[in-house]
């Protein structure tokens, strides 16, 4: 009953929950957010700097978020960059000094609280020529005002930030009468013009006072709670509150400390003070405040705006909106097209249709296109302008380990028999990309980067796709033996000698196209939509630059294929310690010749990976080279290429070299993949299960006691292949386990590539440094909200890629000829539209 009710429960969840339904809650949600979005920002305000100043919650211990928007942790050389030439001052009391040693901590982190109380403490850092200042004025009294007035005079030097506050003294003092209210809220009065006028010169920000911890308070301090200090928030905001921008100056009121102190002040040594962690709260609301807008720091949204977009954005949005125009004047009421499933871009495994799959015609291309256009859409919106919020990430084992239960749940409920047993069969490597993809997004969004364990678990993963690749493209390639060459046989091509010479080299070379085309299409796009260089999308310039290794270590002389190397395996007996017979395979030398050649050139592609290791010079001469640089730089270096190049340079060798293993064991017939029997006989499955999960386990234990990053990723490239071969072998070696598979995670795999992409800019924000917020003060419900629709828009893309594959890159090399033409002459038209708008060097 148990098993019918599962299976029954299966089947009542895919009947009424399709992808189609799924996509249209998307587009619903996607519509319903953005109308609500767009009228919070109209009627509530869109000023995240407002956001900053006044808002916010703890992630964690230390961790403070702003309502909506990102704070960048600034560092000593870019705090004195944005400061470079400029006075800050701080006019106040004990509390307002704790701030200003909070402030001056980030310029320079060795500084001590060394000043005298009660008087004025100075700070200069003579290499930025930075000075801040901390005036002492306890009350908001005719000193505070003579001050201000001071800097007021046209002759005298103006601060550009001021930081000011005062309250417990004037409490302290008149035992918090309400005469003294009363007083306080006068002098604010007369102070309150001529903190405009400075705030017209710089900026000028009142803290609002943070509460205190009544029951620690001395004797002397009882007379300061947290009822009169509220009582004086109120004079500050009634007098101080802001008006309408002149220019965008005007009195600032810090009110974040306040709200950061409400769940520390329990912590404070004397009850008024407050604890270091909470000082530094503010000193990094306030940095951000006065620097996000100069800096322009990617991790940093609070205080600034969208740059507008670029020429060739706008060329890019008047692209697909006249597709979309031109769809709606012309092709209403057209039938809907049925798109196939996109094969496997990976591993290159296709699987044909029972019968021709008629290629779509313009119609479906001109469909896809405008898709594709409306999806760019909520890119750009999601990532590059002011409708949506963004957040920072935080990182706690249960937002890492609590998701990834819940989807290793949900991988043993959908699982099914696999249609075939055969070792690393399609449905499990598309098992086995879903599950790791799930993982990587988990460990993306949750910030888990900073567990070293969990980092260096999930650089295997990313190893592990590299040796997918490996031994996928070289499986193909083994078996299949296209490399081309066949169309340039067999086609009788008329036409000059030229253009055939022409023909023959796109034969050969041009093979890959459509592989490339799937790989590349949707990062091509973003790097013109989302205005990112192709590095930035650093896995897809990964794997096609080893797709082009593969491919030119097999296509050059001499080619061998599994046809030419087609020889007997003849079996011999040996006897072995453990007394058993064991059946082993020599080829006929006929054959072993090829099989020797393929492992010379297995050798050779390892030198020539080793090589390129341990010159780091010659590779950034190479690949900073131009046309290299424009796919490889970033930020103008391949630092970053480089490390992303060696930290898996062996990944995708090993794939290679399995690959040519299994498929030499498979054609001795020395495995066995019938369904249900273990890959070997029963004891050597036994000793390889018993030394695969002490290697799978012994790896871990590793990776848990690794020191820091640097040592353990200089480890990595050389001990990775040990827990991916031990997952392999687990997986595949046991009958009844090889002949299963998870369908949910198989879903997910077949659409990896284009989740890991659309990660970057409509789950994660801010180059993947923050995370969207579709649904403000609800985490739990935004994360479930924006992976609904980011899962669905990753599905709606592969469809369309595998659409626009087959209309844009055909199978005849003159009609692929003409179509690269076209576009590089749209291309280049594109090219020198926008470098029209740009200024000439020198000018």
């Amino acid at each position: 009953m148990a098993v019918l009710a599962y299976c029954l429960g299966k089947r009542e969840i895919n009947h009424y929950f399709t992808i189609k339904n799924a996509k249209l809650i998307s587009l619903a949600l996607v519509v319903v957010l953005l109308v609500s979005h767009t009228v919070s920002r109209y009627y509530g305000g869109s000023d995240s700097c407002e956001w900053l100043l006044s808002r916010g919650r703890y992630l964690g211990e230390n961790v403070w978020q702003p309502y909506g928007c990102m704070m960048h942790k600034y560092k000593s050389t870019e705090a004195k960059s944005c400061l470079a030439g400029k006075r800050v001052a701080f006019l106040g009391d004990s509390r307002i000094r704790q701030l200003f040693y909070s402030f001056i901590k980030i310029l320079d982190p060795e500084r001590r609280e060394d000043g005298n109380k009660h008087e004025d403490i100075s700070f200069e850092d003579p290499g930025s020529s930075v000075n801040v200042d901390f005036l002492w004025h306890p009350e908001a009294n005719n000193s505070m005002k003579e001050r201000l007035v001071s800097w007021t005079q046209e002759t005298s030097p103006k601060p550009d930030v001021v930081v000011l506050a005062a309250a417990a003294w004037s409490i302290k003092l008149h035992s918090g009468s309400s005469e003294a209210l009363q007083q306080y809220r006068a002098n604010l009065t007369a102070m309150a013009a001529h903190l405009q006028q400075l705030a017209q010169h710089g900026e000028v920000y009142w803290v609002l006072q943070d509460p205190v911890n009544e029951e620690a308070l001395s004797d002397s301090r009882k007379m300061i709670t947290n009822q009169q200090l509220e009582l004086y928030n109120e004079a500050a905001v009634e007098v101080l509150k802001p008006g309408p921008a002149d220019g965008g100056s005007r009195v600032k009121l810090l009110a974040a400390t306040r709200q950061a102190a409400m769940a520390t002040i329990a912590q404070s040594d004397d009850g008024l003070h407050l604890p270091e962690s909470t000082r530094s709260v503010g000193a990094a609301v306030l940095m951000n405040s006065v620097c996000n807008k100069l800096l322009k720091p990617i991790d940093g949204s609070c205080c600034q705006t969208s740059p507008p977009p670029n020429r060739l954005q706008k060329l890019s949005a008047g692209f697909f909106l006249g597709f979309l125009v031109f769809l709606l004047l012309h092709l209403l009421g057209s039938s809907h097209h049925r798109r196939p499933v996109p094969p496997d871009v990976e591993s290159l495994e296709e699987k044909k249709p029972a019968t021709a799959a008629v290629p779509p015609g313009p119609k479906a291309a001109l469909q896809a296109l405008c898709r594709m256009g409306v999806i760019m859409a909520y890119f750009y919106l999601c990532d590059r302008a002011d409708v949506f919020m963004k957040e920072q990430k935080f990182y706690s084992h249960s937002t890492f380990f609590i998701p990834l239960i819940y989807i290793l749940i949900l991988g043993f409920f959908y699982s099914e028999n696999s249609k075939e047993t055969k070792l690393l069969n399609r449905e499990q490597t598309d098992e086995w990309k879903g599950w790791m993809q799930l993982v990587i997004l988990i460990y993306h969004i949750s910030g888990a980067s900073v567990f070293l364990p969990v980092y260096m678990h999930v650089r295997v993963l990313v190893a592990a796709y590299l040796f997918q690749t490996g031994y996928g493209h070289f499986s193909f390639f083994w078996l299949k033996g296209d490399f081309g060459l066949y169309r340039v046989c067999q086609v009788s091509f008329p036409g000059s000698a030229f253009i055939r010479t022409l023909h023959d080299v796109l034969s050969c070379v041009l093979f890959p196209r459509q592989v490339l085309f799937r790989l590349n299409f949707l990062v091509l796009v973003l790097c013109v939509v989302m205005d990112r260089p192709y590095q930035f999308y650093y896995f897809v310039p990964l794997v096609t630059f080893w797709f082009f290794i593969i491919y030119g270590t097999l296509i050059v002389w001499p080619q061998i294929l599994q046809k030419k190397a087609n020889s007997r395996c003849h079996l011999v007996r040996v006897r072995r310690f453990w007394s058993r017979w064991l059946m082993l395979g020599f080829l006929s030398p006929g054959g072993g010749v090829w099989y020797m050649g393929v492992v010379v050139k297995l050798l050779g592609l390892l030198l020539f990976i080793c090589f390129f290791a341990f010159s780091q010079s010659f590779f950034e001469s190479i690949f900073s080279a131009w046309p290299f640089s424009k796919l490889f730089e970033r930020n103008g270096s391949v630092r970053e290429w480089w490390f992303r190049w060696k930290l898996d340079r062996f990944a995708v060798f090993h794939g290679m070299l399995f690959a040519f293993i299994y498929l030499v064991l498979q054609k001795c017939q020395v495995l066995s993949e019938s369904k249900g029997e273990a890959l070997f006989s029963a004891r050597i499955s036994n000793l390889l299960l018993l030394l695969s999960v002490v290697s799978f386990i012994m790896y871990s234990k590793w990776a848990s006691s690794c020191k820091n990053k640097t040592e353990c990723n200089e480890m990595h490239p050389y001990i990775s292949v040990v827990q991916i071969l031990s997952f392999v072998l687990i997986r595949n070696i046991p009958g009844y386990v090889r002949s299963v598979y998870s369908s949910f995670f198989a879903w997910f795999g077949k659409i990896s590539l284009e989740l890991f992409i659309c990660q970057y800019h409509i789950w994660l924000a801010a180059d993947t440094k923050g995370i969207l917020v579709l649904i403000p003060g609800n985490p739990s419900l935004n994360i479930l909200v924006s992976t609904f629709i980011f899962v669905c828009v990753a599905h709606e893309i592969s469809l369309i890629t595998n659409d626009l594959a087959q209309v844009i890159i055909p199978k005849d090399s003159m009609a692929l000829l003409k179509r690269l033409a076209a576009m590089g002459v749209f291309s280049l038209v594109a090219w020198l539209l926008t470098r029209g708008g740009q200024p000439t060097p020198g000018a």
